[in-house]
């Protein structure tokens, strides 16, 4: 599949959309002021230590306390593998789990941890003690035992033995730490992979080095911004070109390609043209619609996504699609569409954590199973690690995406401050209940000549029109005069009542 990359630049942002055949298929974006921490190393400091939660929380110089879990406690649990690469070799596990948190951290602690997961929402960063290292064909493990993994994208056994093999005999006889060959590390030459040794090692040497003198609160090592991080992680065989839309940056990714990755150097190319890189391939208008919660197939059907706190839901629906032969037909037909389209809504709009999707209700086994079928394959370009299960008795798919960032929606969007976020408004009717309630409570409180009502347009046309006869009443009622004000900056929401 032809891949091409775009890379906007501006001042204060960087946006990288990958395109495939010509439709966007992922949004990256890096703001000056909100660079992302996966992969950032840190001298920590323990702030709080829960025994009741077996964690601890990390000081590391943000808005909010990072969080480590005992799990992610390198070497005082247990061994797991903290592969960046998805799907990769798991790394033994022992038998017997280790000391409790309290023991083994207390309060004040300096330690050094690397951050695995951005904070997202009202949750800071989560943290573990084990670094990993990402090169171009391999993830660095120094603190692993000796230890070589494969991704699990490279299916092929014979071809992982030989890798395993080719890569041992390069590694340094002092070498003590673990490896994970990368996807790419596929068609890497022992030149290349020997360099990316080299470089990591040198890097975590770096590392060392500061965190033994370095302060709390330290950064002791930055990932690559998102301009290089394209290259190390995104460029594939299947990569056609790279184009972007800054001189200075694309110099840089020339230089950094050079050194790192020389196969795609070529590929690189510097967009000049008058209008902006990201209309001549329709990006902008793509963004759009991936904040809408409808999305609509080609068919005529169309999707319904939101987003909540706990998870995300998909309805799909068949909306102005009829179909031509039977209404299981139709049906099958736009269940096998959505599926398609799910899969690139999920990477667009990089949604994670726990996904819901209600397919229309097929009645034969055949088209379930060929509807997940057709969703599994379309999943299979993501990089992102997930789990899919079957259909339920309900007839729903579950699914689970790692979330390690924040969604393309959270990224661009905040919560509306009229409606806080519910999506809906109270009706201008409701209001003006909501009024004349309050109304009657504040005649027995307080004592006033007058009563001033100040609310939006909306509902005091209504006051105006079909309720005045309500507020006259009850106005009788409490004995005192209510006159109306309109304030313009009110929402329809919004509303004062004020003592005369």
């Amino acid at each position: 599949m032809t891949q091409e990359i775009l890379v906007n630049v501006t001042p204060r942002e960087k946006r990288v959309a990958v395109i495939e055949s010509g439709v966007i298929q992922e949004l990256h974006i890096e703001r000056a002021s909100a660079r992302g921490l996966v992969g950032n190393i840190y001298m920590g400091k323990v702030v709080r230590v829960l025994p009741g939660m077996q964690s601890a929380f990390v000081d590391i110089a943000g808005e909010r306390a990072a969080f480590l879990h005992v799990a992610d406690i390198w070497g005082a649990r247990h061994r797991h593998n903290a592969s960046t690469e998805p799907g990769a070799d798991a790394a033994p596990a022992p038998a017997e789990p280790g000391p409790p948190i309290e023991k083994i951290l207390s309060e004040g602690q300096h330690l050094m941890v690397q951050v695995v997961k951005d904070p997202i929402g009202t949750k800071g960063a989560r943290l573990s003690t084990q670094v990993s290292l990402a090169g171009r064909f391999l993830v660095y493990l120094p603190q692993e035992d000796a230890h070589i993994g494969v991704s699990q994208r490279i299916e092929d056994e014979e071809e992982r033995t030989q890798l395993r093999e080719r890569f041992t005999r390069l590694l340094p006889a002092d070498e003590k730490g673990g490896f994970i060959m990368r996807t790419m590390a596929e068609t890497a030459s022992d030149a290349e992979l020997a360099s990316d040794l080299e470089y990591l090692r040198k890097r975590w040497n770096d590392i060392r080095g500061q965190a033994s003198m370095a302060a709390p609160l330290t950064l002791l090592y930055q990932d690559l911004d998102l301009s290089l991080r394209v290259l190390r992680d995104f460029v594939g065989e299947g990569t056609a070109a790279i184009v972007i839309d800054a001189p200075e940056v694309h110099r840089a990714m020339k230089q950094f390609a050079r050194d790192y990755t020389p196969a795609s150097a070529e590929r690189i190319n510097c967009y000049q043209g008058e209008r902006p890189l990201f209309d001549l391939y329709g990006v902008e208008t793509e963004i759009e619609k991936a904040l809408a919660r409808r999305v609509n197939l080609k068919s005529g059907g169309y999707l319904i996504i939101d987003q909540t706190e706990a998870l995300t839901t998909v309805d799909v629906n068949t909306g102005g699609f009829v179909g031509v032969r039977s209404f299981d037909d139709t049906i099958f037909k736009t269940n096998l569409e959505a599926a398609q389209v799910i899969a690139r809504q999920l990477r667009l709009r990089n949604l994670g954590g726990i996904i819901i999707i209600d397919f229309i209700d097929m009645d034969t086994e055949e088209h379930r199973n060929a509807v997940l079928n057709e969703f599994r394959k379309a999943l299979a370009r993501d990089r992102t690690r997930m789990t899919i299960n079957g259909f339920t008795q309900l007839g729903l798919v579950e699914m689970t995406r790692k979330r390690t960032r924040e969604s393309l929606a959270h990224v661009l969007c905040e919560p509306c401050p009229v409606c806080a976020g519910r999506g809906e408004l109270k009706t201008a009717k409701t209001v003006c209940y909501q009024i004349l309630r309050e109304l009657t409570r504040e005649a027995r409180q307080f004592e006033a000549k007058e009563f001033r009502i100040l609310a939006s347009q909306q509902v005091i046309d209504l006051f105006l029109d079909e309720e005045s006869q309500g507020l006259a009443i009850l106005s009788d009622d409490i004995g005192k005069p209510v006159s109306l004000q309109v304030e313009s900056l009110y929402n329809q929401e919004q509303f004062d009542i004020v003592l005369m």
